[in-house]
């Protein structure tokens, strides 16, 4: 998390940003809280471990269907409107399930049809969220701006568990309460935010543009190795899924239990972007980035073996911290080599291999635990991830070899980097 300085916290002048940050952080608290009570809810009803999985694949879906046209719509419309519209979305989907607890459901098909509702809100919020930080604040406190922007989601990504998990104690319906009035202050906060209109892309709305992104990142090796290279270390690596499971039945704790699980790669996060931030990454980041992942894999072995909380919540934050480091390189790489033109494009097809492999990951890991059991499908999930680092060292050469970060935007590309890299980060992800 970056230290905040006095300059830093003087960027909450500008009015927009203000009410932008307060609306992502309560966003963001909101959405982490819910993920909780899902997973909980969700296995205590049916006690499957595949259906953990679908909680996963029931937001896949209408992600990777939406994000490409997202990423255009991201350089075409207004931003604010598009994240104050997904919020709106969000809103609904906390009141369905409060509504659909409220009934004493005993089944959970309807929670899989609101997660499916609330993919698609995250495919149209992911990309004009990443874009919009820069129309809100002057161009020389972009940096301020980025920095408290990044401590605060991480505060929020690391609280809204635990207090998803303690609120829990009082019943679902209490989590969903407090979800729905903090996604409503979002709402009310992003629509008093209006941010520097920008000038919307003048080429016609086609399947050819929105696929622009998609072809300049299979035209650049280097950039398709790193981001295909979190793709399956995500795909493989998808423990988080399995957490209510792990909690009740292998480490036998309660929901309060299950919200530090959630925390703990998140703080992993938090503190490897702290480092990152005093210390950016210089020489040999093609192997910088293959350790991340592997680490995430050992981290992941381990925490599969585990029996006892505190060494589980060690090996989650190694997972975090792990990631982190692959976001950091990834994230520069696209940055640092993108026009400004598509950059919303291609944002949307970093999105698409990464944001949605999370969901992806977390069905692979749901249905691998149904055939082979909680414990065996973990360690799979790590020793495969291994498998995929060793595998990408050999085919990726250009990325293993790489030393330095390209010279164009490096500084600006840093920065984004601890701002908009966690999102996408499986201990940010909404559930």
């Amino acid at each position: 998390m970056p230290v905040l300085s006095s300059p830093a916290l003087g960027v909450l002048r500008h009015r927009n940003f203000t009410l932008y940050l307060a609306a992502r952080v309560l966003g963001a608290l909101a959405v982490q809280m819910q993920s909780v009570a899902v997973g909980w809810q969700i296995y205590e009803i049916t006690g499957s471990l595949l259906d953990l999985g679908l909680v996963g694949l029931a937001q896949f879906l209408p992600f990777v269907l939406l994000i490409l046209p997202a990423g255009q719509a991201a350089d075409r419309l207004d931003r604010g409107r598009i994240i104050t519209c997904c919020l709106a979305v969000n809103l609904l989907c906390a009141l369905l399930l409060f509504a659909f607890t409220l009934s004493d459901l005993h089944v959970v098909w309807p929670v899989f049809a609101v997660l499916v509702l609330f993919g698609g809100a995250r495919a149209f919020g992911m990309p004009a969220s990443q874009a919009i930080l820069i129309n809100l604040v002057p161009a020389g406190s972009f940096a301020q701006a980025v920095a408290l922007s990044s401590s605060a989601f991480h505060v929020a990504v690391i609280a809204g568990p635990v207090l998803g998990g303690l609120l829990y104690l009082a019943g679902p319906l209490v989590v969903y309460g407090v979800v729905a009035a903090l996604l409503a202050g979002s709402v009310l906060l992003m629509l008093g935010t209006h941010g520097e209109r920008v000038v919307a892309s003048q080429e016609p709305a086609s399947l050819r543009n929105v696929l622009d992104g998609l072809r300049f990142v299979f035209s650049r090796p280097v950039m398709l190795g790193a981001i295909s290279l979190d793709l399956f270390a995500v795909l493989f690596g998808g423990a988080t899924a399995l957490l209510p499971a792990v909690a009740r039945d292998v480490l036998q704790v309660d929901a309060t239990g299950l919200g530090l699980l959630r925390s703990a790669p998140a703080v992993g996060a938090a503190l490897t972007t702290a480092v990152l931030a005093a210390w950016p990454l210089r020489r040999h980041v093609g192997l910088w980035m293959f350790g991340g992942v592997a680490l995430f894999g050992v981290a992941t072995i381990a925490f599969g073996a585990s029996t006892w909380l505190p060494l589980s919540l060690c090996a989650l934050v190694l997972m975090g911290a792990g990631d982190m480091v692959s976001v950091y390189v990834r994230h520069i790489l696209v940055q640092s080599e993108t026009p400004d033109a598509i950059r919303g494009r291609v944002s949307a097809v970093s999105a698409v291999f990464i944001g949605a492999s999370n969901e992806l990951g977390e069905f692979e890991s749901g249905l691998t635990a149904g055939w082979f059991g909680l414990v065996p499908a973990i360690l799979l999930g790590g020793v495969a991830t291994l498998a995929v680092t060793g595998l990408w060292m050999w085919r990726f050469t250009p990325l293993r070899r790489m030393d330095r970060f390209p010279e164009a935007l490096h500084g600006t590309a840093v920065s984004q980097t601890t701002g908009l890299g966690a999102d996408n980060s499986p201990s940010a992800k909404p559930t």
